[in-house]
């Protein structure tokens, strides 16, 4: 489908009357206008302000590869998010990010991470231990603890406490609840402000810097050597040799919280999901593990081994992907297949419709972990489960070996019992699973 050269437009009103389902689940909302609009729609949010909706895998990858240079993302990642997890990759803009960017890369280096394969591997087998049998349960919170766990470990390779560790993931959740509420209601947040809500959501986060201040102030008065990201961020040089300050450095540890781990609990809980609902793909998981590990004992080898691991892993990131919204804000005019963007149009693409438009796969809502294995498919410009271009996510590889590791050894200790019903999602800023209720049989 072409875009058209005239917008068609959402009115305020039309968004106002379905604000209350939006705040719950705004994807049904946009579905239904791209159904009956097609691939780009304005959404007017009031107070002149507005918002392009797009499902067109073209112009996405138009604005994050081929003119990258005229696009920034848009406030709600450079100032809502910023306010709570501060000035980091994944928010920082211009020479700013590209000078971090250049820094922090060599940290998530193939070769450097497989000095934390040991310790992701050993939090993982831990954390599966939460696993209860012969009776449902609520899968997400166990890979949500893991998922954390294993940032935590890999950043700090020593001992943290659980209090400390327990008050970083709920700040890291409560705000991520708090900027949903800003961005879904957005003519509410005079309120949040005045009734000391966003407060308390700010003074959450300042308790978090000061417990990462101090961890980060008791691993440079040890002087000891532990081969975490930790280690690799404070030995890591600028051009000019000096070393980032030590509020910068917070604003990284701090993003690596909320985006490492929470898109790889999402991912996750709905492979887990996924497999419920295809007992054969459990079956061949297995028999690929059995595999793999007759031929070695090394981790990197059952990674880079366990090819079908790695389709089914990819085939739920297609479905559900946990960065299901890419924002960007063009700093020019642009232009793209005809259609004419104004300077400063904020557009809001949709990477769960993307992964599931009709004209870019085939059978989009069926799971088919094997049309991966066509490696045209899985670099496309249509799947964007990490994003794309200078700004695609810098702990992909990490997240990828995590995964694979995580469902390896879940798989291997237990069968997921067969489920039926649908699967139920919870948009918030990553698209999270819910009621995600499965059975686990100890095999």
């Amino acid at each position: 489908m072409s875009l058209p050269k005239t917008i068609p437009e959402v009115s305020f009103f039309r968004f106002l009357n379905h604000a209350n389902n939006i705040l719950k689940n705004p994807l049904p909302f946009h579905a239904a206008n791209f159904k009956k609009l097609g691939d780009i729609f304005r959404l007017n949010i009031g107070l002149g302000k507005s918002v392009l909706f797009c499902r067109d895998a073209g112009l996405l990858q138009h604005a994050l590869q081929k003119n990258q240079k005229n696009y920034t993302k848009s406030y709600i990642q450079t100032r809502d998010l910023a306010k709570y997890i501060g000035k980091g990759l994944l928010t920082a803009e211009g020479e700013h990010w590209q000078r971090q960017r250049k820094l922090i890369q060599p940290a998530f280096h193939k070769s450097q991470l497989v000095l934390l394969i040991e310790t992701i591997q050993e939090t993982i087998l831990e954390e599966l231990k939460k696993i209860k049998t012969g009776k449902p349960m609520d899968v997400f919170p166990v890979f949500n603890d893991l998922a954390f766990q294993t940032v935590v470990k890999s950043i700090f390779n020593i001992a943290i406490s659980d209090e400390d560790i327990a008050s970083l993931q709920h700040t890291t959740e409560a705000t991520q609840k708090m900027l949903v509420q800003e961005l879904r209601q957005p003519f509410l947040v005079w309120w949040f402000n005045l009734s000391g809500k966003t407060k308390k959501h700010l003074d959450l986060t300042q308790n978090s810097r000061t417990i990462l201040k101090r961890l980060v102030e008791e691993r440079k008065q040890s002087k000891a050597k532990h081969d975490d990201l930790l280690d690799m961020l404070l030995n890591a040089k600028y051009e000019d040799g000096s070393s980032m300050e030590e509020d910068q450095l917070v604003d990284e540890i701090l993003i690596l919280f909320a985006a490492g781990h929470e898109t790889t609990s999402n991912a996750l809980t709905f492979t887990c999901e996924l497999l419920a609902r295809n007992p054969e793909a459990q079956l061949k998981i297995l028999e690929e593990i059995a595999k793999v590990k007759s031929e070695s004992k090394d981790l990197m080898h059952w990674i880079k081994n366990a090819t079908y691991t790695k389709l089914v892993i990819e085939e739920s990131m297609r479905l559900y992907p946990p960065a299901y919204f890419i924002d960007r804000v063009n700093i020019e005019e642009d232009t793209f297949d005809g259609l004419t963007l104004p300077k400063g149009s904020n557009l809001l693409f949709s990477v769960y419709e993307i992964h599931r438009h009709p004209d870019f796969w085939k059978e989009p809502e069926a799971f088919i972990p094997e049309r991966f294995l066509d490696e045209n498919t899985k670099f496309s410009k249509n799947y964007f489960p990490f994003g794309a271009g200078p700004r695609m996510c810098i702990g992909n590889n990490f997240a990828m070996y995590e995964m694979s590791l995580a469902i390896i050894a879940l798989v291997e200790q237990f069968e997921i019992k067969e489920k039926k019903d649908s699967i139920q999602i919870k948009p918030l800023i990553t698209l999270k699973p819910h009621n995600a209720i499965l059975e686990f049989i100890k095999r």
